[in-house]
């Protein structure tokens, strides 16, 4: 299995046969409006191009994942482009309704999909009324035959289905947004570097983290996170890409894939639909 990291949240998994965009956010620096509200240092959206290589690495891919519908996850560049190369796209049931509506030909992510085993995991954009009103988040745990079980947060912060998944899944790799991202007031609605040290404690393997040094609001850079692990011990088991850094995970024989559950047994249609309005 390979991860190339493009930006930010945006990668490209290669798992057997597949080559699956996750969250493109593909439009050039500066094209978006800023998202740190408060405080000073808004800045246009994304703050830095996509890396060299870029369009060579996206001719291979065979399908899109859509963890949620925000402008830094799916941008009006990304749609376009699925659209153009008419590309399938796989998202959580909360959002395969409106995705449709922008004209993609989605499909619910579910275990069988491309020869995976899948967990739909919801996940808190942030802590309390602030985490609801940013709406709903579905990480994704997913496995190949052969290949190392990847768990995929999304965007979120320390929370129980985030815990339970780890200890119950036990992902060979969990890739988790690291920006702690901030709108200038209140609390972050990204794991915070605190969080992270209890996420990278608790995932049973390897780590990868990004999110990191694309935005405005995300403050934390790969530096200072670097210092950080080192300070804690924890840096042997974790991953920090590079813009267009390709990292490269096999399976491990003692680290058996584990049957997923079922998900969630609802949809959080009200809470999408308030966070619609909102955004």
């Amino acid at each position: 299995m390979q991860v190339h990291h493009i930006r930010s949240a945006t990668l490209v998994l290669s798992i057997g046969p597949h080559h699956l965009l996750v969250d493109p956010m593909l439009s050039p620096p500066g094209a978006m409006p800023g998202f740190k509200m408060f405080g000073g240092g808004r800045r246009n959206n994304p703050l830095v191009p996509l890396p060299e290589g870029t369009s060579a690495l996206l001719d291979k891919v065979t399908g899109v994942i859509i963890t949620h519908e925000h402008p830094d996850h799916l941008d009006a560049a990304g749609i376009a482009w699925i659209k153009e190369r008419k590309l399938p796209v796989w998202a959580s049931p909360t959002d395969v309704p409106s995705l449709r509506q922008k004209g993609l030909n989605v499909s619910e992510l579910r275990s069988g999909e491309l020869g995976l085993l899948v967990e739909h995991i919801p996940s808190r954009h942030g802590p309390g009324l602030i985490g609801w009103l940013m709406g709903p988040v579905a990480g994704f745990y997913l496995s190949y035959p052969g290949e190392p079980s990847v768990y995929m947060t999304s965007d979120a912060v320390m929370c129980d289905s985030v815990l339970d998944a780890l200890s119950r899944l036990r992902p060979e790799l969990v890739i988790a947004p690291a920006g702690s991202a901030n709108f200038g007031v209140g609390p972050s609605i990204l794991f915070s570097q605190d969080e992270l040290l209890t996420l990278i404690r608790k995932a049973p393997h390897a780590v990868l983290l990004n999110h990191l040094e694309a935005l405005d609001h995300c403050p934390t850079t790969r530096r200072a996170l670097r210092e950080r692990l080192t300070t804690e011990g924890l840096g042997g088991k974790v991953f920090i890409p590079e813009d267009g850094e390709t990292l490269s995970f096999s399976h491990k024989p003692d680290a058996p894939h584990v049957q997923p559950g079922p998900g969630p047994g609802s949809v959080p249609r009200l809470q999408k639909w308030v966070a619609s309005r909102i955004g």
